[in-house]
């Protein structure tokens, strides 16, 4: 059974074991390796973020945040983040927090859903955005250092809400 809710300060180990597992997959996040943990939870866990986990069986295996993606006179526009611990993956939880992030995203006021790099070859990734209403509006070649394909293409995607 799946449950997803607001993210606690106790919650935060799982959180920074989860960025760092996939920052050093390199193949779907920006953040170097090398990422402070400090830095992290400020992205992640500190306001105006607004972040959330999944649990299965009492275990945090996927979190998300949703914050403006820009300040002021853009700060209608949502941006958001998803991670799923590699152990978890293929189970359909991007999609249900992509799912719960929607909603919430209407509950705190935002009209649409900006994603401003997304790596190109995350099918994955771009499957599940796709199937949940976003469209590709942009395409920055060569933007993303992938660990094992070298450079590639980084996608930004849009979804009125």
């Amino acid at each position: 059974m799946l449950t997803i809710r607001p993210a606690t300060e106790h919650d935060w180990s799982a959180i920074w074991a989860m960025f760092q597992q996939v920052t050093a997959a390199g193949d779907a996040f920006a953040y170097d390796v090398e990422t402070p943990e400090a830095v992290a939870r400020k992205l992640w866990v500190e306001p105006p973020a607004h972040a959330f986990v999944a649990e299965m069986d009492g275990a945090v295996v996927g979190t998300y945040y949703v914050r403006p993606n820009q300040p002021g006179r853009g700060a209608h526009i949502a941006n958001a983040g998803y991670m799923v611990a590699t152990a978890a993956q293929g189970r359909g939880l991007a999609s249900a927090l992509c799912r719960h992030s929607l909603d919430m995203a209407r509950q705190l006021g935002f009209r649409a859903m900006q994603f401003n790099f997304v790596v190109s070859s995350n099918t994955a990734a771009v499957r599940v955005w796709e199937k949940h209403g976003f469209h590709i509006i942009g395409r920055v070649p060569a933007a993303f250092r992938h660990e094992t394909l070298g450079l590639v293409d980084a996608l930004i995607f849009y979804r009125a809400l």
